[in-house]
């Protein structure tokens, strides 16, 4: 099998659907949605695959907006599993690029479409809400999503290009102190200040943040601090992350913010409650042998490929994470903003939705429909991937 041709195929096809993936690449950033609210992506993303000879079952695995897209040509090779991510952050919309995401995954599925079935493999599409905070993919593992997967393929714009992403683990954290109300001026003795004791937790954890590891990281906002300043505040409340470098360095790390934050509650006469809310979130396991193959396909397109060594401060968290522990998977980062710009950021989401995205989205197609097929043309890729898990 010349495998060299077999790429150019697809190249060409994804080629062919140019416009179309930067069409969908744009309509799903000029319409930011929130976790489990992606209808619009949903019905974009699978609109396209129907045109495209996929079978789509839509709403899939308990989810409104999860879907699930296969072709049913190939054989009994190994089933690779291309992710679409779509969902946008508050305020700065797409400003983690899901959009481009999204269409990467489309298009990738799109040109491995038009070879699977000549190498005998087998192609599955998945649309996986609410990946900031909510878990989807979490969700969709529980329920039996990836059965049936052998390898999982996404990629994540960036500033720079990599091989892998340093994804530590999280949990996310919701505190609520509760007081005594008072009047502030006529008789502040009388009250118990919940705004006092959420001050003093946040106080409490930064001291804690200088005794924590490397790849550690807490941050939290105060989402209430009381009704009116001439009243002791009565309530507050907090959310937190938690994040720490594997799951079972975060269980450590979890009693330990819980402490500095009951403590506040000590300190004014308060009373604390919590919930760890939505599933944590596993740290990324990085996969040698199906890294290397995406590298080498993204560096053919003229892409400086970097090792995520390179960056190790350049971390975050994603329900990818619990993918990798499952079944063998790529999370590449793919450059689609100049070198400095940080994601999260409304500069980033410009560029997400502009030329550097568009570049992202096409080249990120190709390099993930390529290493599909170098999985299918050779499927011990699949043997050693596997145990690494």
């Amino acid at each position: 099998m010349d495998t060299a041709d077999v790429k150019r195929q697809v190249s060409e096809r994804i080629g062919a659907v140019r416009d179309e993936l930067l069409d969908v690449s744009h309509r799903i950033w000029s319409n930011p949605e929130l976790c489990f609210e992606e209808h619009v992506a949903h019905d974009v993303l699978t609109g396209a695959l129907d045109r495209h000879g996929f079978d789509v079952e839509r709403g899939t695995y308990g989810l409104d907006t999860a879907f699930v897209g296969r072709k049913a040509a190939g054989g009994d090779g190994p089933t690779v599993a291309m992710l679409c991510e779509y969902d946008a952050l508050p305020e700065v919309g797409h400003a983690c690029g899901h959009n481009v995401i999204a269409a990467a995954g489309l298009g990738a599925a799109i040109g491995a479409a038009a070879v699977v079935e000549q190498l005998g493999g087998r192609l599955i599409v998945m649309g996986t809400p609410a990946e900031e905070g909510g878990g989807g993919k979490v969700l969709m593992i529980e329920r039996g999503a990836f059965d049936e997967v052998d390898v999982a393929f996404m990629v994540h714009p960036a500033d720079v290009d990599l091989d892998s992403f340093w994804a530590i683990a999280i949990h996310e954290l919701h505190v609520s102190y509760t007081g005594k109300a008072a009047h502030a001026a006529a008789a502040p003795e009388l009250g118990s200040n919940a705004l006092d004791a959420a001050v003093l937790g946040y106080m409490n954890v930064a001291a804690l943040r200088q005794h924590i590891g490397r790849s550690e990281r807490v941050h939290g906002i105060i989402t209430h601090g009381g009704d009116k300043p001439n009243v002791v505040p009565h309530r507050s409340s907090m959310e937190w992350y938690v994040r720490s470098a594997t799951a079972e360095s975060l269980a450590a790390l979890k009693p330990r913010v819980l402490a500095a934050l009951e403590a506040g509650a000590l300190a004014t006469g308060c009373e604390m409650t919590y919930e760890w809310v939505n599933r944590p979130y596993d740290d990324l396991l990085a996969n040698g042998p199906l890294d290397a193959l995406y590298a080498a396909n993204a560096a053919r397109l003229g892409r400086v490929v970097d090792s995520r060594d390179a960056y190790p401060a350049f971390m975050g968290s994603t329900d990818m994470g619990n993918v990798s522990h499952v079944v063998p998977s790529i999370h590449p980062m793919i450059k689609a903003a100049p070198e400095g710009v940080a994601i999260h950021t409304a500069e980033f989401a410009t560029h997400a939705g502009g030329d550097l995205g568009d570049a992202a989205v096409l080249d990120g197609a190709i390099a993930l429909a390529h290493t599909a097929v170098d999985v299918w043309a050779d499927p011990s890729v699949v043997t050693a991937a596997r145990a690494l898990l």
